[in-house]
């Protein structure tokens, strides 16, 4: 080999990545094995790839797919950072990064230890979550500077721990701000999805990454919450818990009477069956009487609201609920104070009449009218 040969050997041609790794490398490092690039080498860039030039630790200039020829107007920031002002003939060293822009899909998260949080109906309880996310590369120079460094390569693995912490620990708190109650939390994993994907998208992007989606598949609680939910949904199917009660109460009772074992032992369960159906008839009958009792209602005269009869105040404005009596002009009788008319004999109520020949007087008049007598 002539030395032309050897130094020709020493300087790189093509660069390029064919990303034949596993698909789970993030960034790739071109192996120069301390070999210098020449002057308009080509640089192949493929789909959802970027290259990055870093010169001495400081990214320089970055690709998009795409083939390109190396010169100095091709090269502005390096061509700054080198000094070449009018073009380079001499071979010269940067290190060389592939970045991976595809989405990587199907990652995984959910909640090692359980996360605690308030709910209006049980308090506050420890749940579980899991689900999956998506995620790609939006801005390289970021990535490079904030997460990767200068490793040889970079895989999806050596980040997504630590995105997941992040966001199982923010979890409790899109719970919370989302306001969903347990009961509901099963049928409403696609609205809190679309929230958590607004909550954790800054995170991605201060990396340099764009959080392409995240779905929540199942959130559970303890065991023993379990119960109490489902105690609440039946009780919610059967509505009114003392009907069902006596309709149990009946049945066990019939049950019991149709029990053909005889003797002593028989005549007491047809005796327990029958006082336990007297009273239970009679609780259901209370039951009945008593709603009706305490139905009874009157009309506050001064807001209208509706006022339990013999309450002496309305608990709405506070309004005197025993009416003021008065006497009949005419009859007698006792009257409520305001009446424009007797309810016993008819009698007009609200005017004067002369003490002396008994002529109606008008509310201002001094005088009668009819003899003249001083009201």
């Amino acid at each position: 080999m002539g030395i032309r040969d050897f130094i020709r050997s020493e300087l790189i041609d093509i660069i390029e990545w064919t990303d034949d790794t596993a698909g789970d490398t993030i960034v790739y490092k071109y192996p120069d094995e301390d070999k210098e690039i020449k002057n308009k080498a080509q640089l192949i860039v493929r789909e959802a790839q970027m290259a990055v030039f870093v010169n001495e630790g400081k990214i320089a200039d970055v690709y998009g797919p795409g083939h390109h020829e190396l010169y100095t107007a091709n090269m502005p920031i390096l061509s700054t950072i080198k000094g070449w002002k009018y073009g380079f003939e001499s071979p010269f060293k940067v290190d060389v990064y592939f970045v991976n822009t595809r989405q990587f899909i199907n990652q995984k998260w959910g909640t090692s230890n359980p996360v605690a949080m308030r709910d209006k109906d049980f308090g506050l309880v420890r749940i579980r979550a899991f689900g999956i996310y998506s995620f790609k590369v939006d801005d390289p120079a970021v990535f490079l500077r904030e997460v990767f460094g200068s490793c040889a390569s970079y895989e999806t693995g050596s980040i997504t721990g630590h995105l997941k912490n992040t966001m199982v620990s923010g979890l409790s708190d899109l719970l919370a701000e989302s306001g969903i109650a347990m009961l509901d939390m099963s049928t409403q994993y696609d609205e809190l999805s679309a929230l958590g994907k607004k909550k954790f998208l800054s995170l991605f992007e201060g990396f340099g990454l764009n959080l392409k989606s995240f779905k929540i598949q199942n959130v559970s609680v303890p065991k023993e919450v379990e119960a109490m939910m489902d105690a609440k949904t039946q009780m919610g199917v059967l509505g009114d818990m003392g009907q069902y009660a006596q309709f149990q109460t009946a049945q066990a009772i019939r049950d019991a009477a149709k029990n053909e074992g005889g003797g002593l032992a028989g005549a007491g369960v047809g005796l327990g069956a029958g006082a336990a159906m007297g009273s239970m008839m009679t609780g259901m009958m209370n039951q009945q009487v008593t709603p009706q009792r305490s139905a009874a209602l009157v009309i506050c005269p001064k807001c209208g609201a509706n006022v339990a009869a013999g309450t002496k105040f309305c608990p709405e404005c506070g309004a005197d609920m025993v009416p003021k009596m008065v006497k009949c002009t005419e009859c007698g009788a006792d009257i409520k104070k305001g009446s424009k008319f007797c309810a016993e004999c008819g009698a007009t109520q609200g005017k004067k009449k002369c003490s002396k020949c008994g002529a109606v007087l008008s509310g201002k008049a001094k005088f009668c009218p009819e003899c003249g007598n001083k009201s």
